[in-house]
């Protein structure tokens, strides 16, 4: 039987469910196991003049305090540029940069013994939104542009312009598990490292270079995450580096595990984006010439920002042919702490920027704004070229909206919704259709590459080991349905290692929606070369010369757990069996395999080229109600199709799918960063951060996938589906900005995003009275 196509729950679905999933901090503490708590600068922009800590490490139970004199390696790293610090030297980033790590015999004392730290500083003016970067020219690195046609012919000649601003927040990842770590020193200076991490690769470079060791003497391991959402894709690397200082310096095994309110005070969030905008456009709201410039907000230091506003970059066309087009992106430094990568990478701000300018055509024009986005959509053998040179195949876009649009019964919901407006004195219903278009692969083309290793053991079961790193989405049970299919084997004979530094070498992050492709396929590779060799040898085992038959490899089958030849099935003998043949002949049994993503040559000098290797797309259409006089807003109804391809495991695509909504869903309405003017975050708990919970959930939620038997480029035919649907949630923000439209009918509502009960009701007075004045000022005229 084939696994690959098959529901089969998550492999540590029961273990989540009962409690035997082993997180880091579930791992009982060594005998002299050290506890960590790390002591933050008081102020978001500075000179650190001193720092005392001879009362803290005289403290009880403290072991060691440690400042930045202390590295005895690299004080500086960062994944792509080195203007990051574990510990502060002499110029402050951000409220809370760690300045002291102390290291104590319980947790405990490590936290009394922060309050005795005494840091002197000199307090520097700090920049902490967009608009005050903008006006101080604090940028981090140069602009970045994309652009086709000739935009100034376009706008000279268009029957229309719009132009405008559009302000989009940031999100906090909200991981269940926070930022952890635990180190363990070994013979010769090596030292193992259990980190939560989505790239356990560069974690081992920055311990090794902060240690001043080689990468060999550092193996780290990530068995699983308790969610990761991007967060972990480089901001875990700080933590694991402080734990491995500290067991380097004291011989002894060393956690840390940031609480909630500390991990949402220092870590990075989504990126904040300011975008200015203009378009131009015809009577049919076709969209003649664009630009978009942005803005992100990137935090005190680079981390992944060039390559989060790349991607808002590639993104801004969504799914709309753009025939003059100009997008330009500018990384604002403030003194937040540096923000990162967050599932959508950029994307969403993009996709969230244009599909804003659809409601406002729509709204100028007096049409319904899935009309706009209908006449734009990317065509099929024609219009099919994107901004930066690719060409769109296999787009299944039109067809898409097409679908959506008949099953979800768009058109007469629309009257309804007319009508309801009209007669309700106490409630705004509004009702949006939104695509995505969203590229698969990393835009860094350097890390379109995994290896794999597959183990087979004389008893027939096998063990995977990639790069790939489990954080709930289920990558380790898709590879290992495909190990199984490709061997032949029943899927409880595979398993899939902890992700260990030592067994895989120089891998990617778990990121960019490619773990499966990524690593999958490089698998596929390993048991590919292993398969080959075994029935090599086992046709000679099999075959029948007596009867004729000489031995044939490519007659050899592997199916059911079972081996044959199959021009005599009925002489068959198990895979265990087969595996023993093997193994008396010497014929190796273990196999690395590895895979390079074809055909990604994006250049970013020239804003040109094929960035992705394919596309997965989709639509949802949501519907919202909204309480004219509160604001309160409730989404009533979603109706979401996804075009994936082939499923690899059609119940977790599902699970990714909804969740990716409702994440997405979260971003555009209720989560909502809130900082006072000393940079210091509000919004740092549950309490006072609103992520979605199960009330939030549409009480009609259609979620379906499109049946496309061309899918192709990809592992299996499957198509990637981590970040995609979370740029649908983007449909509940239009919706919002529809549902307004209704109180302003001259101009598109000037809504912000997220779309927060408060904006909400903000928004609708300043309509009502704006509409007062206008009412008036028509009257006296």
């Amino acid at each position: 039987m084939a696994y690959v196509g098959q529901s089969i729950p998550h492999d540590s679905a029961r273990g989540h469910v009962t409690g035997e999933s082993i997180f880091i901090d579930d791992i009982p503490p060594a005998r002299n196991e050290l506890f960590i708590e790390i002591v933050g600068a008081p102020i978001a922009h500075g000179k650190l003049k001193s720092v005392n800590v001879e009362d803290a490490r005289n403290a009880p139970g403290v072991a060691l305090v440690l400042t930045a004199a202390d590295i005895p390696g690299h004080r500086e790293f960062g994944p792509v540029v080195q203007d990051e610090h574990l510990l502060v030297t002499d110029e402050i980033f951000h409220l809370g940069d760690p300045v002291v790590i102390i290291a104590a015999e319980t947790r405990e004392a490590a936290r009394r013994a922060k309050k005795l730290v005494q840091i002197d500083v000199e307090p520097l003016k700090p920049i902490f939104t967009i608009d005050h970067a903008i006006a101080a020219g604090n940028f981090i690195g140069g602009q970045r542009t994309i652009e086709t046609g000739d935009v100034a012919a376009a706008f000279s000649s268009a029957p229309y312009t719009l132009e405008g601003t559009l302000d989009i927040g940031g999100q906090e990842h909200f991981y269940l598990e926070p930022q952890a770590a635990r180190a363990i020193p070994g013979e010769g200076g090596q030292i193992v490292v259990h980190s939560s991490t989505q790239h356990p690769s560069e974690v081992q470079a920055i311990v090794a270079e902060i240690l001043n060791i080689p990468f060999n003497h550092v193996t780290v391991v990530t068995k699983r995450m308790g969610g990761g959402f991007g967060g972990k894709e480089t901001q875990a690397a700080a933590p694991a580096a402080m734990t491995a200082l500290v067991a380097s310096i004291t011989g002894r095994p060393t956690r840390i595990v940031l609480d909630r309110d500390t991990d949402m005070a220092i870590t990075g969030k989504r990126h904040p984006f300011k975008n200015f905008w203009k378009v131009a456009f015809d009577d049919q709201g076709m969209m003649l010439g664009i630009i978009i410039d942005h803005f992100s907000n990137g935090g005190c230091t680079t981390d992944l920002s060039f390559a989060v506003l790349e991607r808002a970059l590639l993104h801004s066309d969504n799914a709309y042919y753009l025939p003059n087009a100009r997008f330009t992106g500018r990384i604002c430094r403030t003194n937040l702490p540096s923000n990162t990568a967050f599932r959508g990478f950029g994307g969403p701000q993009g996709v969230a920027a244009i599909e804003s300018i659809i409601e406002e055509i729509a709204s100028h024009l007096k049409i319904d704004a899935l009309d706009v986005r209908k006449r734009n959509c990317y065509g099929v053998g024609a219009r099919n070229v994107a901004p930066y040179g690719q060409i769109i195949l296999n787009n299944t876009l039109p067809e898409i909206f097409q679908t959506l649009e008949r099953t979800c019964d768009y058109q007469s919901r629309r009257h309804q919704i007319d009508a309801f407006n009209a007669s309700s004195a106490t409630h705004l219903r509004g009702l949006s259709m939104t695509a995505v278009k969203f590229g698969i692969s990393f835009t860094r083309r350097t890390l379109n590459q995994a290896n794999a290793l597959v183990n087979v053991y004389l008893d027939g079961s096998v063990m995977v080991s990639t790069g790939a790193t489990e954080m709930g989405q289920g990558v380790n049970t898709r590879i290992r349905q495909i190990v199984a299919d490709e061997l032949g084997i029943d899927y409880a004979n595979v398993i899939v290692a902890a992700t260990s530094t030592d067994k895989n070498n120089n891998t990617s992050p778990t990121a960019a929606s490619s773990g499966t492709d990524l690593n999958g396929a490089a698998a596929v590779d390993a048991c590919a070369r292993i398969r080959e060799r075994m029935k090599d040898h086992l046709a000679t085992v099999l075959s029948d010369p007596a009867a004729g038959l000489a031995p044939e490899a490519s007659q050899i089958l592997m199916q059911s757990g079972e081996v044959f030849d199959t021009r005599m099935p009925e002489r068959r003998i198990t895979f265990k069996k087969a595996v023993q043949l093997c193994y008396e002949a010497r014929v190796s049994l273990g196999e690395r395999g590895f895979y390079i993503t074809p055909g990604v040559d994006f250049n970013r000098e020239t804003g040109k080229g094929n960035p992705f290797l394919y596309y997965t797309s989709g639509a949802a259409v949501s519907e919202v109600l909204i309480d004219r006089y509160t604001g309160e807003m409730k989404v009533t109804r979603v109706d979401l199709l996804m075009d994936l391809g082939k499923a690899i495991n059609p119940s977790m695509d599902m699970g990714q799918v909804v969740g990716g909504f409702i994440q997405g869903m979260g971003w555009v309405t209720t989560e909502q960063l809130c900082y006072n003017t000393h940079g210091e975050l509000l919004s740092h708990s549950p309490t006072t951060y609103k992520i979605p919970g199960i009330g939030d959930v549409p009480r009609i939620f259609n979620v379906a996938m499109l049946d496309n038997p061309h899918s192709k480029l990809s592992i299996k035919g499957s198509k990637a589906m981590g970040e995609p649907p979370l740029l649908l949630g983007i449909s509940v923000w239009t919706a919002c900005k529809n549902a307004l439209s209704y109180l302003s009918p001259h101009r598109a509502a000037p809504l912000q995003l997220p779309a927060t009960g408060e904006s909400l009701l903000m928004t609708m007075t300043a309509l009502r009275e704006s509409a007062s004045v206008h009412d008036a000022t028509l009257h006296v005229k």
